[in-house]
């Protein structure tokens, strides 16, 4: 399937958030996922089927002050 993540296309045989986020290399708590303008909680992203033509965003939170 076809996903715009971050703005760039890419191509992804995988299901769910949780198989993006492995493919991307992307580990860590603090993270926000968007799909199609609605935040995906985290207790979600190993159920969450991403479609073909999704536009994700993934965003590390980080903290400060």
């Amino acid at each position: 399937m076809q996903l715009q993540v971050n703005g760039d296309s890419l191509e992804f045989d995988g299901r769910t958030i949780s198989d993006l986020l492995a493919r991307l290399e992307i580990h860590g708590r603090r993270l926000a996922v968007e799909v199609n303008r609605d935040i995906i909680p985290k207790s979600e992203h190993a159920d969450f089927a991403l479609s073909d033509g999704d536009i994700v965003e993934i965003v590390h939170a980080i903290g400060g002050g």
